[in-house]
Parts: structure tokens; sequence; C-alpha cells
């Protein structure tokens, strides 16, 4: 069973943003800039993504 993934890379810093935002940053697994984190593909994550958008982006590959 192979889950499928994504592969996501903070781009923008989380300084100064709104707090729920950055909790979805966390929750992705980022911590720092220019990181790529591997996150499994639900509809979880992708509404994280989807949040936070302008500060995230996902990686092809």
């Amino acid at each position: 069973m192979s889950d499928k993934t994504l592969k996501v890379k903070l781009v923008r810093s989380t300084n100064g943003r709104l707090k729920n935002h950055k909790a979805c940053v966390k929750g992705l697994g980022l911590r720092r800039m220019h990181q790529v984190v591997e996150v499994i593909d639900t509809p979880e994550n992708r509404g994280m993504i989807n949040k936070v958008n302008y500060m995230v982006q996902v990686v092809e590959g």
C-alpha cells in the first residue's frame, strides 16, 4: 500500500503571520525557510496547504 505524497516547501517566513496560519505550517512539519517535507496527500493536508498557499510551494518530483 503506497500512499500518495506531496512535497511541500516553505518559501516565505512565518514572522508576523496569523496564529492559525503558523499552526498550519507547523502541522505540515515545516520549521525553517526552504525546508522541503513530504506529507501524505489527504484532504486535511490539502486544506492546510490551501490555507497558507501564499507561504508554501508544492514541489514536483
